[in-house]
């Protein structure tokens, strides 16, 4: 006749079955506690059995749904008064503004990505694929040398000859190039697709206006330049060494200019190929910086959180209540952005973007300043003001430096 109890003795809260310790950490306990005041522990010395298991692991999620949900409601409809409650102290309700900050974030990215994967393009940077004309290249075949059409249609060079355009001609013989040189024969192309060449060879072509060289600079001179000129120095003649001689490897270019193989030239060195890669894609460059983004604003409010602390002084609040009505700030944008991702991706327009950062946005932003530093509206909408222009251009010049950094590391 075991485990005759009443139903509402089976749980492993029942009061029969709390203890005077703590199991986890043997603090003292009452036998009215149903947690351990110390380390949060239930206090029970029921066994766990599967039911408890599953039971308590559905409680988990329930408890955190519950904390996501309030915060997710109070931060997209009381601006301001979520950042006001935490600060207060009623934290137990709302996530860690850091944590879901950073949560909202990646996820957005993610969402994002996972856009661009299945429609093959991406909102946050469209380019024209389309070609406006026929776009040419010079390209090697065997001994030989035609021009190619982006749709590697070959167009042959003898017809070309054929129309007597002077500028075309004086391209074609900086080039090298002869009638002999050429295979097969098509037909006469239009004189748009002339044009097309003539301002393609103008633009690009070898000739002596064009011919790439370095100046080169020997590592005792460079000694003597300051710390900055220095710098920019070294870069450049990296990268026109580069492109005037195609080595790639860092050691024989050193070798040639007869600088020092050191770890830092190495590096300088080899940033060319990372500048040539984004030069051929620039689309992937742009990507790899936009993954970035969440790191530059978590990085960056600190920064910015300085300028709410003087504007504010008189508000007794503290650097780090700043942080979080920023982080607060910069969450709502980020789940703004996350709700009108999907509608703009199915419709084809930045619509829902561009109502978020052009009305509500800034609205939002006015509300929250308002709500939660209580301040009245003219003073309100003056700091705003001061407060938007100082955050344009205190991120361009942190983007600037962060980028850069980020680039640096490609």
């Amino acid at each position: 006749m075991t485990n005759q109890l009443p139903e509402k003795h089976k749980g492993r809260k029942a009061a029969i079955y709390r203890g005077a310790e703590c199991k986890n950490c043997g603090h003292p306990l009452d036998l009215s506690d149903v947690y351990c005041s110390y380390c949060g522990q239930l206090n029970t010395t029921k066994s766990l059995s599967l039911k408890d298991f599953f039971g308590e692991f559905m409680s988990s999620i329930i408890t955190y749904d519950s904390r996501f949900r309030y915060t997710l409601k109070d931060l997209l409809f009381r601006p301001g008064v979520i950042t006001r409650k935490y600060v207060d102290g009623k934290r137990l309700r709302y996530a860690n503004p850091f944590r879901f900050f950073l949560s909202v974030s990646i996820i957005y990215f993610l969402i994002q990505g996972l856009i661009t994967t299945v429609t093959g393009t991406n909102n946050m940077f469209n380019s024209d694929k389309t070609q406006k004309g026929p776009n040419f290249e010079l390209g090697p075949t065997g001994n030989n040398v035609k021009l190619w059409t982006t749709n590697n249609d070959s167009i042959s060079l003898d017809s070309l000859l054929k129309q007597k355009n002077p500028k075309l001609d004086s391209i074609l013989k900086s080039e090298g190039i002869t009638p002999q040189s050429i295979f097969g024969q098509d037909e006469i192309p239009t004189q748009n697709e002339i044009d097309s060449i003539v301002q393609h060879y103008s633009r690009f072509g070898r000739n002596k206006d064009t011919i790439q060289t370095y100046e080169y600079i020997s590592e005792e001179h460079l000694d003597t330049l300051s710390w900055g000129n220095k710098l920019v120095q070294r870069f450049v003649l990296y990268y026109d060494f580069y492109n005037t001689t195609g080595i790639k490897d860092p050691s024989i270019a050193l070798d040639s200019l007869k600088h020092k193989k050191n770890g830092y030239n190495r590096w300088a060195y080899q940033k060319n190929k990372a500048f040539e890669t984004i030069k051929e894609n620039p689309t992937e460059f742009f990507n790899y910086l936009v993954e970035k983004t969440p790191f530059f604003v978590f990085f960056f409010t600190p920064f910015y959180a300085l300028f709410f602390w003087l504007l504010y002084s008189k508000k007794k609040y503290t650097y780090m209540e700043h942080m979080i009505f920023i982080f607060h700030i910069f969450s709502f944008v980020f789940l703004g952005m996350l709700i009108a991702v999907i509608p703009d991706t199915l419709i084809g327009s930045d619509i829902f973007g561009g109502i978020l950062f052009g009305l509500i946005g800034p609205f939002y932003f006015y509300k929250a300043l308002r709500n939660f530093y209580k301040q009245n509206r003219l003073i309100t909408i003056i700091k705003f003001i001061l407060l938007n222009w100082v955050f344009w251009v205190s991120a361009t010049i942190s983007a600037i430096i962060f980028f850069a950094i980020t680039a640096a590391m490609y």
